[in-house]
This record gives structure tokens, sequence and C-alpha cells, in this order.
């Protein structure tokens, strides 16, 4: 027979183990993201459609935005089966709350770069 408070403790483990890999993933993107920027930046001279790019870049940015906070709905999820209660809860549901809003946009600024590469797809890239 699996002991209740063991198994608690297990996913307790397991949501923080979740957690570090969320903050993992928001550090990695904005790593990339900001190694490209300075790329970018160091391109600008010779580049004349730069706005195109920031716009990838911050699209990309907001992908590993949106995976990370995947992962800490998922931590979430953990938790509050851990210890439910309002509090947890309402954190989870403020973070769904931002990953929807954040989806919305990062969705319609994708669209927005695939229309702009539709209607010039030699001058996107440098």
């Amino acid at each position: 027979m699996i002991n209740v408070d063991f198994f608690m403790k297990i996913l307790d483990i397991i949501s923080h183990v979740i957690s570090v890999i969320s903050v993992g993933v928001v550090i990695y993107g904005t790593a990339i993201a900001t190694g490209k920027f300075i790329w970018n930046e160091l391109r600008r001279f010779k580049c004349k459609n730069i706005t195109h790019q920031i716009r990838v870049l911050r699209a990309d940015l907001g992908t590993y935005l949106l995976l990370g906070l995947e992962f800490l709905i998922a931590s979430d999820i953990l938790k509050t089966i851990i210890e439910p209660g309002l509090h947890e809860l309402l954190i989870l549901g403020g973070i769904v709350l931002l990953r929807t809003v954040l989806s919305f946009f990062l969705d319609r600024e994708i669209r927005l770069i695939e229309m702009e590469a539709r209607r010039n797809p030699e001058g996107m890239n440098c």
C-alpha cells in the first residue's frame, strides 16, 4: 500500500523540478533572444529591413515565454493537487490568464510576420 504522505512529497518534488525547468526555458529563450538582438543591431547598418527581424525575434522570445508558462501551469496544477486552496487556484488562474493573453498576441504577431514574408519574400533576409 502506498503511503499518501510519501506520494504527496513525490508530487511536491516533481512540482519543484517542473518549476525549475520553467525558469530554465525562460532564461534560455531570453539568452537566445539577447544574442539575436545584439547580432541584429550589429548588422543594422547594412540591412534595410531590420524591423522584420525584430518582429521575428519578438515572436521567438514570446514562444519561449509561452513554453515556460506551460511548464509553470503544469507545476501549479500539481501544487493545487497537493495543497488545494483558494490561493493556489488564484495563482493558477492568473498564470492561465497571462498565458492566454500572451498566446493571443503572439499568434497575431506571427500572422503579421507571415503576411509580410509573403508580400516581400526576397526583402526579409539580409
